[in-house]
């Protein structure tokens, strides 16, 4: 209860009030849906036949269950749905838990021949899916992440119980900031001290160094594989060249200044001031972030009253790369921090495959790469831009074939690979 009040004033000020007390009305009437969904008997024979059908299909060699709240149809189509695609392009069932409030699925639904959307906050699917489960003989795997908050360890060890291994996706340090709490969740912090014990159970992944050295040193190598961040390549080599923009963004189109952009959270983490030297000294800039406000950092720092700066809010994840097609130089600016250090950026593979000019801060895993500029100082970030901004395909040709190659050796396939390696590693020796 105390984690829930923590995350609901968390919203309030993220929100507001009016805001937070729909959201919250929203998503008791999915509850209540939820319940009336249940107690369809004739719907839950159909799903009955649904899954029987589905798992009749013999092409796959294992059972992936991702458990979260997280949603498919959202603004922020992200690892979850870019693992969970191709985890089921690589011979995986997937089951991937959506809720009535995020995707309005009443049950489930197949995305592709291997991938189905499910709703387990339906009580009565949910008894479906895992009793149908229970008679496949093949591996079976809950994939949960380390910042899943929702899930106990009770209901975790009951999977193992039941024959599941768990794949544990460690992508962020363990911080109550990232929760939006005052203090670490208790779900969060125990199924984290859990993972560090059960080495026959549980399988980590990690996306960052700084994670990978935390593990190493609590519970050694085995079962452990890391798999960063990545990019579906060929959906930003689709650029809509006829899409329309909305006013506002037309309107700084039609400034014809060079566009410095980022996308993505504002938080405690993004430099604010970094992008008020940038706003103060290079006015012939126009600088774009687009994005969620994660708290109410960005409206205490007040960049949205500087005069080139422009905040668009959200943009779906299909049409964002419309937007940062636009842009002439794209960037990190994340202050260092234990949350940073532990960060691996999502956006700066897609910024690769956009063929942009990146600049960064000095986070450990953008220092990785050759194709991004780093800069330890305000002063060096802005110079840094100007030196981007000046970067063209023609006299610059080493430099983008390097963004392309460093885009193509981080796709989503090959980081989902990964991962299957070491389960299949596992599974060969039983």
């Amino acid at each position: 209860m105390k984690d829930k009040l923590s995350k609901l004033n968390s919203l309030i000020k993220k929100y507001g009030f009016i805001a937070t007390v729909k959201k919250v009305i929203d998503y008791i009437l999915s509850k209540l849906a939820n319940i009336l969904n249940s107690i369809n008997v004739f719907r839950n024979k159909k799903v009955s036949k649904m899954l029987e059908n589905i798992l009749k299909n013999n092409q796959y060699d294992r059972i992936v269950v991702w458990r979260s709240n997280f949603g498919w149809n959202v603004p922020l189509f992200q690892r979850p749905q870019h693992i969970s695609i191709n985890l089921s392009k690589q011979k995986c069932l997937v089951f991937y838990e959506v809720t009535h409030f995020t995707d309005k699925i009443k049950d489930l639904k197949e995305v592709n021949k291997n991938l189905i959307l499910v709703n387990l906050e339906n009580k009565s699917i949910q008894k479906i899916l895992f009793y149908k489960l229970k008679n496949i003989n093949k591996p079976k795997y809950i994939q949960i992440y380390s910042t899943d908050w929702n899930m106990k360890l009770e209901e975790l060890k009951k999977y193992i119980e039941n024959g599941y291994k768990i794949i544990y996706e460690y992508i962020d340090e363990i911080n109550p900031i990232l929760s939006g709490t005052k203090e670490i969740p208790v779900n969060i912090k125990e199924k984290y001290e859990y993972m560090l014990k059960d080495k026959e159970n549980v399988f980590v992944v990690v996306t960052a160094d700084k994670l990978k050295e935390d593990i190493e040193q609590k519970r050694g190598t085995e079962k452990l594989v890391f798999a960063c961040n990545g990019v579906e390549y060929n959906h930003y080599q689709n650029i809509d060249k006829l899409f329309e923009f909305d006013k506002d963004f037309c309107q700084i189109l039609d400034e014809k200044k060079p566009i410095v952009g980022y996308y993505g959270a504002f938080a405690s983490w993004f430099d604010y001031e970094m992008i008020r030297y940038l706003s103060k000294n290079r006015p012939e800039y126009n600088i774009v972030l687009i994005g969620t406000k994660y708290d109410e950092s960005m409206e205490k720092s007040k960049i949205e009253e500087l005069k080139n700066v422009y905040f668009l809010g959200t943009k779906d994840y299909k049409i964002l790369k419309n937007y940062a097609a636009k842009f002439d130089v794209c960037t990190v600016p994340f202050i260092i921090n234990d949350i940073t250090k532990a960060t691996s950026p999502l956006k700066i593979f897609e910024y690769m495959a956009l063929n942009k000019p990146i600049v960064t801060t000095a986070m450990d895993e953008c220092k990785k790469y050759e194709s991004i500029f780093i800069a330890n100082t305000n002063k060096e970030f802005t110079e840094l831009i100007d030196k981007a901004i000046k970067l063209n395909t023609k006299e610059s040709y080493k430099y983008f074939e390097i963004l392309k190659k460093e885009a193509l050796e981080n796709t989503w396939e090959s980081k989902t690979k990964l991962i299957i390696e070491l389960l299949n590693e596992s599974e060969n020796k039983n």
